[in-house]
């Protein structure tokens, strides 16, 4: 029981750490291009797609090395894999594509 409690700080602190840290950089890289993400519908699908990121990053790859040692870990499968990616990195495209028709 004390694994799964620590395996879920761990899941936590994965989110937490590198979702602020992809934001920050996600912020800084369209704050250089002129596009601004506050009150918008861009910044809610960064974070979504920060957050597929992560998913599919912790399934793959970060699972295997936690805390918690029982069954049913798996991997997606690839094209399970390879949907959320391009989901996520169509949604991180989206405010390029709504910024160049608001600057018109």
């Amino acid at each position: 029981m004390i694994r799964v409690f620590l395996e879920l700080l761990r899941i936590m602190a994965i989110f937490l750490f590198f979702g602020v840290a992809i934001g920050g950089l996600l912020k800084i890289v369209y704050t250089s291009m002129g596009i601004s993400l506050n009150n918008t519908n861009g910044s809610w699908l960064a974070g979504l797609a920060i957050i597929i990121l992560l998913f599919v990053l912790y399934r793959n790859k970060l699972q295997f090395s936690g805390f918690y040692k029982g069954k049913g870990k798996a991997i997606l499968p690839k094209k399970v894999g390879i949907f959320l990616i391009s989901c996520s990195v169509l949604m991180l495209l989206w405010p390029l594509s709504s910024a160049n028709e608001v600057n018109l």
